[in-house]
């Protein structure tokens, strides 16, 4: 994916350690896949089953950041389109 980002001059991070806190404590740091244009936060998953778990994982990651979009993709599918969901806060 990285590759594709430069090719397409997206800017993009990756992985990326993010410090994240709640309600001002922290409560650790973790490591995002990709932070596109410092906008959309993107989570990459290939397993077996996409448990509801990695999903708030991302709406973890979104409301750390400030971040408002978010795009979970799972691998593991026949057909991309089938594992991809975005989440909007």
């Amino acid at each position: 994916m990285a590759h594709e980002f430069s090719l397409r001059k997206i800017g993009y991070i990756r992985p990326r350690e993010v410090s994240l806190k709640d309600k001002g404590k922290d409560i650790g740091k973790h490591r995002i896949d990709f932070l596109i244009e410092d906008k959309v936060v993107v989570e990459l998953k290939a397993v077996e089953t996409l448990h509801r778990i990695y999903e708030a994982q991302v709406w973890t990651y979104l409301r750390a950041m400030d971040k408002r979009v978010g795009l979970l993709i799972h691998f593991n599918v026949v057909r991309l389109k089938e594992g991809l969901k975005s989440l909007i806060i």
